[in-house]
């Protein structure tokens, strides 16, 4: 015997309830990188909201400890530091996931400097050296 008397009402009545609870989470997400001026850029995609998790890959410690008050709040946003990237990207973190599932910490590491916001460095510059 059950103790809800209709259990299909409460079943819809809980969806409804989650729907608005992403719904909410979705302009949580919206807001902050509306704050971070993510939105105004081009190489932003558009479409973070439909990703399982956000990954928001950020340039330097102090904007990751900035962030990290924020994240608590806001569900599906996961945090990565780069230190080779110039700015902050967002990436699927499914793409992450399928990319470091078997590398090592030492290619992980690697794959930071050319790949996920990772700038490669240029000869040209001076501030560079390339070893022989």
């Amino acid at each position: 015997m059950s103790i809800i008397i209709n259990e299909n009402d409460f079943r819809e009545t809980l969806e409804k309830i989650d729907k608005r609870i992403r719904m909410l989470n979705d302009q949580k997400i919206t807001a902050l990188f509306e704050s971070l001026g993510l939105n105004e850029r081009e190489d932003i995609p558009q479409d973070y909201l439909t990703w399982e998790n956000i990954l928001v890959v950020v340039p330097s410690r102090i904007i990751l400890n900035d962030l990290k008050k924020y994240k608590v709040l806001i569900t599906g946003i996961t945090l990565l530091l780069n230190p080779n990237a110039v700015q902050i990207h967002l990436f699927d973190s499914k793409e992450w996931d399928s990319m470091t599932r078997t590398k090592t910490q030492f290619q992980i590491r690697e794959l930071l400097k050319t790949n996920f916001g990772g700038v490669p460095k240029i000869s040209e510059k001076k501030d560079w050296t390339k070893l022989f």
